[in-house]
């Protein structure tokens, strides 16, 4: 009589659940002016990014999705509500940042702002501004340069791009 080879043991479920890799996830909309210039929040002295600038955005928040985090996020920050979901432009996976481990961030393209849009900032930034991706050099940014040029030209062109660590793929 032959022996049966033992089954393969299956993890359950929640222990399953706890192998699978796991990423921060941020979104993070680019609104840009009739002058194709990008608007950027300086986070405040208390904030992690201290005096550096970014995209309006930010983590999901436990069970939202991207485009959800893109609009809530914008608005908490800027206080500008957009009027249809914004377009995907893009997203960057980082190895890991700041040792939390990988980033997942998604990007939108959030339109043209109205003429005379006022920005009215959360307590998490204490600046903003309107930059030309020339600008962009002189300033002190929360990720790198390349990141912010390609998300530009993405938007102008209606195009989408993919970015790894910083930099497109």
């Amino acid at each position: 009589m032959g022996t049966t080879a033992p089954e393969p043991a299956v993890l359950p479920h929640a222990e399953w659940v706890k192998t699978l890799p796991q990423a921060v996830v941020a979104s993070c909309v680019l609104l840009l002016d009739r002058e194709d210039r990008i608007l950027l929040l300086r986070y405040a002295g208390a904030q992690p990014g201290a005096g550096t600038w970014w995209l309006p955005g930010g983590m999901l928040d436990h069970g939202e999705d991207p485009v959800g985090a893109a609009r809530r996020e914008l608005y908490e920050e800027t206080g500008i509500a957009l009027d249809r979901d914004p377009r995907f432009l893009g997203y960057d996976h980082r190895a890991d940042v700041k040792g939390t481990g990988p980033a997942i961030d998604f990007f939108f393209y959030g339109g043209v702002l109205a003429a005379g849009q006022t920005v009215r900032r959360s307590p998490e930034h204490d600046r903003d501004g309107l930059f030309t991706p020339t600008d962009l050099a002189a300033l002190p940014l929360t990720a790198p340069l390349p990141v912010l040029t390609a998300l530009h030209a993405a938007a102008r062109a209606g195009t989408v791009v993919c970015l790894r660590e910083g930099r497109p793929r």
